[in-house]
Protein backbone atom coordinates (compact mmCIF):
# COMPACT_ATOMS: atom_id res chain seq x y z
CA UNK A 1 0.00 0.00 0.00
CA UNK A 2 2.91 2.30 0.91
CA UNK A 3 4.51 1.58 -2.34
CA UNK A 4 1.24 2.24 -4.36
CA UNK A 5 1.23 5.47 -2.63
CA UNK A 6 4.85 6.51 -3.38
CA UNK A 7 4.18 5.54 -7.17
CA UNK A 8 0.80 7.88 -7.53
CA UNK A 9 3.01 10.92 -5.69
CA UNK A 10 5.36 10.16 -7.89
CA UNK A 11 3.51 10.16 -11.33
CA UNK A 12 1.66 13.22 -9.89
CA UNK A 13 5.12 14.69 -9.42
CA UNK A 14 5.96 13.72 -13.15
CA UNK A 15 2.71 15.31 -14.88
CA UNK A 16 2.70 18.38 -12.88
CA UNK A 17 6.70 19.10 -13.90
CA UNK A 18 5.62 18.30 -17.70
CA UNK A 19 2.55 20.72 -17.45
CA UNK A 20 5.16 23.77 -15.42
CA UNK A 21 7.85 22.80 -18.90
CA UNK A 22 4.53 22.56 -21.58
CA UNK A 23 3.72 26.27 -20.42
CA UNK A 24 7.41 27.64 -19.80
CA UNK A 25 7.55 26.57 -23.43
CA UNK A 26 4.94 28.46 -25.02
CA UNK A 27 5.69 32.10 -23.06
CA UNK A 28 9.09 31.91 -24.39
CA UNK A 29 7.88 30.63 -28.17
CA UNK A 30 9.94 32.10 -30.26
CA UNK A 31 8.35 33.03 -33.92
CA UNK A 32 10.96 35.46 -35.96
CA UNK A 33 9.58 39.02 -37.72
CA UNK A 34 9.19 38.97 -40.95
CA UNK A 35 11.40 41.18 -43.15
CA UNK A 36 9.98 44.78 -44.01
CA UNK A 37 11.59 47.97 -44.46
CA UNK A 38 12.13 50.28 -41.92
CA UNK A 39 10.36 53.29 -41.63
CA UNK A 40 12.29 56.01 -43.02
CA UNK A 41 11.01 60.07 -42.38
CA UNK A 42 11.40 61.33 -46.24
CA UNK A 43 13.35 64.89 -46.27
CA UNK A 44 11.30 67.89 -47.99
CA UNK A 45 12.23 68.10 -51.85
CA UNK A 46 15.42 70.07 -52.21
CA UNK A 47 16.76 70.48 -55.48
CA UNK A 48 20.50 71.87 -57.27
CA UNK A 49 21.69 71.99 -60.65
CA UNK A 50 23.82 69.19 -62.41
CA UNK A 51 27.78 70.74 -63.74
CA UNK A 52 27.46 72.46 -66.97
CA UNK A 53 29.70 69.63 -68.30
CA UNK A 54 27.16 67.99 -69.91
CA UNK A 55 25.02 67.98 -72.87
CA UNK A 56 21.68 67.98 -70.84
CA UNK A 57 21.15 70.11 -67.48
CA UNK A 58 18.15 69.51 -65.20
CA UNK A 59 18.04 70.40 -60.93
CA UNK A 60 17.97 66.99 -58.95
CA UNK A 61 17.46 65.88 -55.69
CA UNK A 62 20.15 67.65 -53.21
CA UNK A 63 19.99 64.68 -51.33
CA UNK A 64 21.77 62.59 -54.08
CA UNK A 65 25.15 61.90 -55.14
CA UNK A 66 26.78 61.95 -58.98
CA UNK A 67 28.74 59.13 -60.13
CA UNK A 68 30.35 58.78 -63.36
CA UNK A 69 28.41 55.38 -64.79
CA UNK A 70 31.66 52.69 -64.28
CA UNK A 71 30.11 50.20 -66.16
CA UNK A 72 30.50 51.82 -70.03
CA UNK A 73 33.63 53.78 -70.10
CA UNK A 74 33.38 54.83 -73.60
CA UNK A 75 30.14 56.77 -72.52
CA UNK A 76 31.37 59.96 -71.00
CA UNK A 77 28.00 61.32 -70.05
CA UNK A 78 26.02 58.40 -68.38
CA UNK A 79 25.57 59.56 -64.72
CA UNK A 80 24.22 58.22 -61.61
CA UNK A 81 22.74 59.70 -59.30
CA UNK A 82 22.49 57.59 -55.90
CA UNK A 83 20.02 58.18 -52.80
CA UNK A 84 22.42 57.18 -50.38
CA UNK A 85 19.97 56.92 -47.45
CA UNK A 86 17.40 55.19 -49.71
CA UNK A 87 19.28 52.52 -51.41
CA UNK A 88 18.04 54.27 -54.48
CA UNK A 89 19.60 55.07 -57.75
CA UNK A 90 18.67 56.79 -60.80
CA UNK A 91 20.88 55.30 -63.97
CA UNK A 92 21.03 57.81 -66.72
CA UNK A 93 22.44 56.98 -69.96
CA UNK A 94 22.78 59.73 -73.01
CA UNK A 95 22.88 59.33 -76.92
CA UNK A 96 23.86 61.81 -79.47
CA UNK A 97 20.32 61.98 -82.54
CA UNK A 98 23.15 63.79 -84.91
CA UNK A 99 19.98 64.98 -86.98
CA UNK A 100 19.89 60.94 -87.63
CA UNK A 101 16.33 59.65 -87.62
CA UNK A 102 17.78 55.96 -88.01
CA UNK A 103 20.08 56.87 -84.56
CA UNK A 104 16.68 58.12 -83.04
CA UNK A 105 14.60 54.58 -83.91
CA UNK A 106 17.33 52.32 -82.59
CA UNK A 107 17.51 54.54 -79.22
CA UNK A 108 13.80 54.18 -78.77
CA UNK A 109 13.70 50.71 -79.86
CA UNK A 110 16.75 50.01 -77.30
CA UNK A 111 14.70 51.71 -74.60
CA UNK A 112 11.07 49.77 -75.37
CA UNK A 113 13.46 46.79 -75.10
CA UNK A 114 15.02 47.23 -72.11
CA UNK A 115 12.07 48.03 -70.26
CA UNK A 116 10.43 44.99 -71.70
CA UNK A 117 13.14 42.73 -70.38
CA UNK A 118 11.21 43.11 -66.88
CA UNK A 119 7.92 41.34 -68.16
CA UNK A 120 8.89 38.16 -66.84
CA UNK A 121 8.38 39.87 -63.71
CA UNK A 122 6.70 42.47 -63.86
CA UNK A 123 2.56 41.81 -64.06
CA UNK A 124 1.71 45.40 -65.56
CA UNK A 125 3.99 47.96 -67.20
CA UNK A 126 1.71 51.54 -67.99
CA UNK A 127 3.43 53.78 -70.04
CA UNK A 128 2.18 57.63 -70.22
CA UNK A 129 3.49 60.80 -72.34
CA UNK A 130 4.00 63.79 -70.09
CA UNK A 131 3.93 67.56 -71.55
CA UNK A 132 7.08 69.56 -69.63
CA UNK A 133 6.65 72.33 -68.58
CA UNK A 134 9.89 73.17 -70.53
CA UNK A 135 7.88 72.68 -73.79
CA UNK A 136 9.02 68.84 -74.76
CA UNK A 137 7.62 65.64 -74.12
CA UNK A 138 8.71 62.89 -71.85
CA UNK A 139 7.75 58.97 -71.39
CA UNK A 140 7.66 57.88 -68.68
CA UNK A 141 6.95 53.60 -67.81
CA UNK A 142 5.45 52.25 -64.37
CA UNK A 143 6.42 48.68 -63.39
CA UNK A 144 4.42 46.99 -61.14
CA UNK A 145 5.46 43.72 -59.64
CA UNK A 146 8.73 42.77 -58.20
CA UNK A 147 11.02 44.01 -60.46
CA UNK A 148 14.26 45.39 -60.41
CA UNK A 149 13.54 48.79 -62.05
CA UNK A 150 9.87 50.15 -60.95
CA UNK A 151 10.37 53.45 -62.90
CA UNK A 152 12.39 54.44 -65.90
CA UNK A 153 11.81 56.97 -68.87
CA UNK A 154 13.34 58.22 -71.87
CA UNK A 155 13.08 61.96 -73.58
CA UNK A 156 14.50 63.40 -76.71
CA UNK A 157 14.60 66.66 -79.03
CA UNK A 158 14.09 64.27 -81.66
CA UNK A 159 17.22 66.33 -83.55
CA UNK A 160 20.29 66.28 -81.51
CA UNK A 161 19.83 64.46 -77.93
CA UNK A 162 18.44 61.50 -76.40
CA UNK A 163 18.09 60.51 -73.08
CA UNK A 164 16.96 57.49 -70.71
CA UNK A 165 16.90 56.93 -67.19
CA UNK A 166 15.69 53.85 -64.83
CA UNK A 167 15.44 53.70 -60.84
CA UNK A 168 16.70 51.10 -59.14
CA UNK A 169 17.12 49.50 -55.47
CA UNK A 170 19.66 47.72 -53.93
CA UNK A 171 17.18 46.19 -51.61
CA UNK A 172 15.61 42.63 -51.49
CA UNK A 173 12.44 44.45 -50.03
CA UNK A 174 9.31 44.17 -52.05
CA UNK A 175 7.95 46.80 -54.28
CA UNK A 176 4.94 47.13 -51.92
CA UNK A 177 7.27 48.14 -48.83
CA UNK A 178 9.19 50.16 -50.98
CA UNK A 179 5.86 52.43 -52.44
CA UNK A 180 6.34 55.69 -50.51
CA UNK A 181 10.20 55.86 -51.44
CA UNK A 182 9.71 54.55 -54.93
CA UNK A 183 7.18 57.68 -55.55
CA UNK A 184 9.20 60.08 -53.67
CA UNK A 185 12.11 59.42 -56.20
CA UNK A 186 9.41 59.34 -58.96
CA UNK A 187 8.50 63.32 -57.77
CA UNK A 188 12.21 64.18 -58.45
CA UNK A 189 12.32 62.07 -61.43
CA UNK A 190 9.25 63.98 -62.95
CA UNK A 191 10.69 67.34 -61.46
CA UNK A 192 14.01 66.65 -63.18
CA UNK A 193 12.31 66.11 -66.85
CA UNK A 194 10.29 69.71 -66.14
CA UNK A 195 13.93 71.51 -65.71
CA UNK A 196 15.80 69.45 -68.26
CA UNK A 197 17.50 71.93 -70.90
CA UNK A 198 19.77 70.56 -73.50
CA UNK A 199 23.34 71.69 -74.02
CA UNK A 200 23.89 71.90 -77.56
CA UNK A 201 27.70 73.31 -77.28
CA UNK A 202 29.34 70.34 -75.59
Amino acid sequence: MVKNKGYLHFTFSVIIALMILTLISCENEFSPKPKGYNRLELPQAVYTQLPDTLPYNFSYSAFADITRDSSWISERFWIDLTYPELGATIQITYKSVEGNKKYLKEYLHDSYNLTSKHNVKAYAIDEAVINLSNGGRATVMSLSGEVPSPFQFHVTDSLNHFMRGALYFKTSTKNDSLAPVINYVKNDIIHMLNSLEWNDSI
